[in-house]
């Protein structure tokens, strides 16, 4: 067993604590003495013990002498918990391996370099790419204050997310759902238009089989506050709000009355009669959110792809064909006229869920994107 298994043991141990770790990053650590793990943790929940403490209170005293894996460098700094690097020291661990450095532009290489002045020797790179991938919403909501934005549509191979009447239940199968609502879970909010609220009436909430998924911040574009007052989303029982986008600044009894059931307004700039949606990212940064999911419809995938403000697109395929031209697209609204102008997608990856198929990218952000909606 090398450095690469003792660290993409700890990147697993990190990955369990997606959906609960937010705002903080997810870390995995292990303790490795005489080439054995004597001791693990992840970091479980914002606000409890990172993933350093955990596996260091779980190596007890075999940790003296031994070599601490970790998928982040550790903290130098308090915050909600006392710095890691404390702990380390007081451990007697002798070597410290991390996958990257804190992308945090205030701290990065703080940790190291304490650890390095008080006698531990450092290494570090160690699977980063892997680590870098699994903190993206991280890595960019910390150095930009803005949320990592995943753009997700289920279409036919035909590219059709609904028939002419609108219907699209269900275009994709019980497996690929469910993966769609453990990306909720992972999530901080999700986003949908109006016309999505009116013509499907969704809870926008997290339904997991294996376990109790965490309910995401809802969130609804609605330029003129037309949504139904009994939309489920506006009374679904949930730990998490409900935000309307409005552009409308008249301060109706209907405000009002929204208000007052609990669901909260935010009033945002327009671009040509919509909601201005690279405007939005920074005030939803604001509050807070680092992560956000888009489930459609096709104007706001459109719109949202025209702003730039999508960093990755999760498109999954059914194994059904509508045969016409009359279905809802995958996007609406006026494309490019020549291909080369079309968005770039790199870092392709395919997953099958029973007949479903997923595409995954990363859009690529110096690329401008040549959508109108409409």
């Amino acid at each position: 067993m090398n450095n690469q298994y003792f660290m993409e043991t700890a990147l697993d141990l990190a990955a369990r604590g997606a959906g609960y770790t937010s705002p903080n990053p997810m870390v995995g650590a292990v303790v490795v003495k005489n080439g054995e793990i004597v001791g693990r943790g992840w970091h479980q929940k914002a606000g409890g013990p990172h993933a350093e403490v955990h596996a260091l209170d779980d190596a007890g005293d075999l940790a003296r002498g031994a070599t601490l894996f970790v998928t982040l460098e550790p903290c130098n700094h308090v915050g909600r918990t006392p710095p890691c690097t404390r702990k380390i020291l007081a451990s007697g661990i002798s070597h410290v391996v991390m996958a990257m450095t804190d992308p945090n532009p205030d701290v990065d290489g703080c940790g190291a370099d304490f650890l390095i002045r008080n006698g531990v020797t450092v290494e570090t790179g160690v699977c980063e790419q892997k680590a870098r991938r699994l903190n993206e919403i991280f890595i960019k909501y910390i150095q930009t204050k803005r949320p990592f934005v995943t753009l997700k549509c289920a279409a036919t191979l035909d590219g059709r997310i609904a028939t002419r009447t609108g219907d699209s239940k269900w275009v994709t199968g019980p497996a690929a759902r469910n993966y769609v609502h453990e990306l909720r879970h992972q999530m901080d909010a999700i986003m949908v238009g109006i016309n999505t609220v009116t013509n499907d009436n969704p809870r926008l909430t997290t339904r997991l089989e294996e376990k109790n998924g965490v309910d995401p911040v809802r969130i609804i574009l609605d330029t003129h506050l037309s949504i139904p007052e009994d939309a489920n989303v506006l009374h679904t029982p949930s730990a998490a709000d409900t935000i309307i986008v409005t552009g409308n600044l008249d301060l109706s009894r209907k405000r009002e009355r929204i208000e007052k059931s609990g669901t909260r307004i935010i009033v945002s700039d327009l671009k040509d009669g919509r909601i201005n949606l690279d405007a939005l990212m920074n005030q939803l940064g604001g509050i807070g959110i680092t992560s956000l999911l888009i489930e459609g419809g096709a104007m706001v995938s459109a719109s949202a792809l025209q702003a730039g403000i999508v960093d990755k697109v999760c498109f999954f395929y059914a194994p059904k064909i509508l045969g016409g031209d009359d279905g809802i697209p995958m996007c609406r609204g006026t494309g490019p006229e020549l291909m080369r102008h079309a968005i770039p997608v790199s870092g392709i990856t395919v997953r099958q869920f029973d007949g479903d198929v997923m595409i995954e990218g990363y859009i690529i952000q110096d690329k401008q994107p040549c959508l109108q909606a409409s």
